[in-house]
Formats: structure tokens, sequence, C-alpha cells
């Protein structure tokens, strides 16, 4: 009996079993999903079911008031021979000018002259001022410099008072009220107020760029616009894609802006595809047709947007050898 005891106490204790590699990590993916959840129900809630609802709206006749009467495909064709429609989209091409192109070109050469230049020549917290000062007009509401421009631009403004006392009177006009100036004008704005954002994107990427990169092609004798072509450009390709696509998405979007300068006039010449809808939908009580436009422009801007992630993901991959 003493024996038997002795070799019992002797054993091992029993090791607790480990479940499966799979199972584990199974259970880690479980666990990763439950972070993800609250964000999805809100997708659902915010955007998810608004979608949804404005899909089957624009296949409907609606006034708000009463049922929807079904009626198909109607108003995308509609759509198709809507003269304002088509000019509401023309204007969107001047807004990408304005709050893409423009911007991003300009942004780039004013960070790399911030940071470049300004920033070593004088002390950085003056590089850093003055991207502050860029980035001031994207800190105000959007409708409240829209209503400050309206004042500066209106006949008896201030614009046009500077004009008088600079002794170039011969050039008064109603900027926003004149059919042929009022898309210059609001692209005009469109640039003072998207300008800081490229700079500020900018300025942050070019600070992970190699210093040794520039030291050494100062070295070999190459000047500023050398080293911005050969250095500055391939390194911060990845946020030029960023800031192209998401400038382009607000530009297919805008809306404030608009709704605060010229309420889409004089005769169209200002209105873009936001504005249209809202007009349509809100004014002219057409809910169906309204979100027919509205479903359409959300469609182009998840179609640019697929295409700008697909062009990084190629120029990535290039980039890598791959």
């Amino acid at each position: 009996m003493a024996v038997s005891e002795t070799v019992a106490a002797a054993r091992p204790a029993d090791t607790p079993t480990q479940p499966p590699p799979g199972k584990k990590r199974r259970g880690r993916n479980a666990a990763y999903w439950l972070y993800l959840l609250p964000g999805a129900v809100l997708f659902v809630l915010v955007i998810g079911a608004p979608l949804v609802g404005t899909v089957y709206l624009s296949l409907t006749k609606w006034s708000g008031i009463g049922d929807p009467t079904w009626v198909g495909l109607d108003n995308y064709q509609q759509l198709l021979h809507d003269e304002v429609f088509w000019a509401s989209f023309r204007n969107t091409v001047a807004m990408i000018v304005a709050m893409v192109v423009v911007p991003t070109l300009l942004g780039l050469l004013l960070a790399s002259v911030l940071f470049d230049i300004i920033g070593r020549r004088f002390r950085p917290r003056t590089a850093a001022a003055l991207r502050a000062a860029f980035y001031l007009p994207q800190v105000l509401p959007v409708v409240v410099a829209g209503i400050v421009w309206g004042w500066i631009l209106r006949p008896d403004g201030a614009f046009n008072s500077l004009l008088d006392s600079v002794g170039l009177g011969a050039l008064r006009h109603d900027w926003l009220g004149d059919p042929g100036t009022a898309l210059p004008a609001v692209m005009a704005v469109m640039i003072w107020v998207q300008i800081g954002y490229p700079v500020v994107v900018f300025m942050a990427a070019l600070q992970r760029v190699d210093p040794e990169l520039y030291e050494a092609a100062e070295v070999d004798g190459a000047n500023w616009l050398h080293r911005f072509r050969a250095i500055t450009l391939p390194q911060i390709r990845p946020e030029t894609f960023v800031v192209a696509l998401t400038c382009t998405i607000a530009a297919l979007k805008v809306f404030g802006p608009i709704f605060a300068l010229t309420r889409g006039g004089p005769e169209n010449a200002t209105n873009v595809p936001s504005y249209f809808a809202y007009y349509t939908f809100f004014k002219k009580l057409q809910v169906g047709y309204g979100s027919a436009i509205s479903t359409v422009l959300t469609l182009i801007i998840v179609v640019v947007a697929v295409l700008f992630i697909g062009m990084q993901y190629r120029s990535e991959r290039r980039d890598r050898g791959i």
C-alpha cells in the first residue's frame, strides 16, 4: 500500500489541456470583430439605411406627402435629358480644378518652400506659423466663410471699394451676380478655402523624408528645383494620392459654399449636383427626382474612389518592384 502511494505521488500532476491553435485563432478573430461592431452599427444606421432609402425613393415619384408611386427608372431617364443636370456636372469640373488641381499643385509648392527653404533659413516656428495661416480657412465654418466672401464680392462690397481706392474703379463688377464671372469668383473662393489642407498634409509628409537625401543632393550640387523633382515628389507620392482623392470627393459633393454664395445662380452658372439635388428635393418637392440625382452622384464618388485607390495600389506595387 505504501509503495502504491509513493508511485502515485511521484507522477506529474495532470497539465491542463490546451485548445488547438486553430480554435485559439478563431477566438481572437471573434474578439476583434466585437471591436468593429459599434462602428458597423453606426455605419448601417447613418450611411447604409439612408442610402438604401434614397435608392428606393429614386425609383418613385413622391412629393413628400402621401405614398410614393413606383415609376422604375423614369427619373434616371429624365436625368439624361435634363440640361440643368448636365450643366451642374460641367460646373463640377470647374470645382475639381479649383479644389483639387490648383490647391494640390500650390500646396505642394508652398509646403516644399516652407519646409526646405523657410524652415532652414529661418526658425522652424516661422514655417509653422505660416502653415497655420494657410490652414486657417479650413478651420472656419464653410457657411461663415461663404457669407463673408459674399459681402466682399457684392457690388458695394470691399473688393469693389479696393478697386476704387487704387484707381481701378472701371473694373467694378457684380462678381457673383453676373453669369460670366460668378463661377470664376466661386472658384477663387474655393482655392482660398482649400489651399491649407494640402499644405499641412505635405509638410507632415516631408518630415518623414530622410534629411540625408537632401544633404547628399546638396553636396552633389543639386539646387532646390532638382531636389524637389528628384527627392520630394517621389517620397511623398502616397500623400499626394490621399490629398487628390479627398479633395476630389470634396469637390464632387461641395454644397456649403454654393449655398452661401450664389444658391446655384445666376442662371445655374454655379449650380452643382449636390445643390441641384437639395433644391429639387426640398424646394421643388420632387423627392424621387432629387433622390435620383443624389444616387447618381454617390455612384460617381464611389467609382472615383475605387479608381484612385487602384492607381495608388499599382503605384506602390511598381515602387516595390512587384
